[in-house]
């Protein structure tokens, strides 16, 4: 099977109101992608702020504005100062690669880190795909703790994703490791958006009572939230289209029993598809009034207006010009995002050290 990568982050209320947000939530019909409609803000040209990586994959603040990215490949996480200042800090340990798409890939920062000085990561190793927690003082990593295993992997589709939500519980993506069946299987964790608390345990309220937030994905790598809490997601399909859904609990999202939007009883339909050449897509973000999505294939950065539970017309930016976009997040207190190029994998042009963090300013 063919990688669909290829060439082409106060509980309580908040956690109530969120899972409400996601209960209420309707589901609409799909629009197919269109590059007409002109946003009401632009984002500007890219500014580099970082050369010399190889395939940047996860991303995630500082409470000081700096940021912990990983290396997929070299299983390396670096800090990176908004002046674009860079620093190696240690390595994951237990990583392994799967001469595709696993390694060290997502990172999330503890909402307490000041205090507890905790970060997690999602990453490949031996036995399949892990969720760990370590330490990180300010200067290095240190105490690994695996808190979920048993998530199976393979060459291709393994997720990745992990973020936390405005509800303090930690998000986590999983794909269906190229064997489409355990997307439908509530007894699987492959295939599935999963939710817990920050040791590793069931988030209270989830619908099965397990793990599961959702289920009936594909190959799921991106998660953000919009300004009134509720969950999107970034998804690559197989040959036909790519996704973006609106993630409400408990639903199914129809892989494999159907690929973008589908008659079939009990299916959620994407509020977004796009054939697979425009897109491919990995990290989703919100910012001014709309996700962004980095595409791989498409080689493009998709703006998509929100308005409520309703989509606006998409448009594509920068198409061609920086090669395969992986992970795009919002910078905490401005109007700008971060943006990374992963050139260097195996689906890429780019050798090692041909990849980028750039500054994208909202203007």
């Amino acid at each position: 099977m063919r990688s669909r990568s290829a060439r082409h982050t106060t509980l309580g209320a908040l956690a109530a109101s969120a899972l409400t947000a996601g209960l209420l939530a309707t589901t609409a019909t799909a629009g197919a992608a269109a590059r007409t409609t002109s946003p009401a803000s632009e984002p500007g040209a890219p500014r580099t702020i970082s050369s010399g990586w190889s395939i940047p994959w996860g991303l995630s603040w500082l409470p000081d504005g700096s940021a912990l990215l990983t290396e997929r490949d070299s299983f390396t996480v670096y800090t990176l100062t908004q002046d674009g200042t860079k620093k190696q800090i240690g390595k994951v340990p237990h990583v392994v690669t799967t001469g595709g798409e696993g390694g060290l890939l997502s990172i999330a920062v503890s909402p307490h880190w000041r205090t507890d000085h905790y970060v997690y990561v999602m990453h490949t190793a031996a036995e399949g795909n892990r969720i760990a927690r370590m330490t990180f003082d300010g200067s290095t990593l240190s105490a690994y703790k695996v808190l979920v295993d048993g998530i199976k992997k393979n060459k291709y589709h393994n997720g990745g994703r992990i973020k936390f939500g405005p509800d303090g519980y930690l998000y986590a993506t999983t794909g269906d490791a190229q064997t489409p069946d355990l997307a439908q299987d509530t007894s699987s964790l492959n295939g599935k958006i999963l939710r817990m608390t920050p040791d590793g345990e069931p988030a209270p309220g989830n619908p099965f009572g397990s793990l599961l937030y959702s289920y009936g994905h594909r190959n799921p790598q991106g998660l953000t939230w919009d300004a009134q809490g509720r969950l999107w997601e970034g998804e690559l399909g197989n040959s036909k289209y790519d996704e973006l859904n609106l993630i409400e609990p408990g639903k199914n999202y129809g892989w494999p029993i159907c690929e973008g939007s589908c008659a079939t009883a009990g299916m959620t339909n994407p509020k977004r598809q796009w054939p697979v050449e425009e897109a491919s897509p990995s990290a989703v973000a919100y910012a001014d009034g709309a996700i962004y999505m980095a595409a791989l294939r498409g080689e493009r950065l998709w703006r998509i207006p929100v308005d409520g539970t309703n989509t606006g017309t998409p448009k594509a930016y920068y198409t061609n010009d920086y090669g395969r976009l992986r992970t795009v997040e919002s910078v905490p207190g401005t109007k700008s995002l971060w943006l990374t190029t992963t050139n260097a994998d195996n689906s890429g042009d780019g050798g090692p050290g041909s990849d980028k963090v750039f500054r994208i300013d909202l203007r």
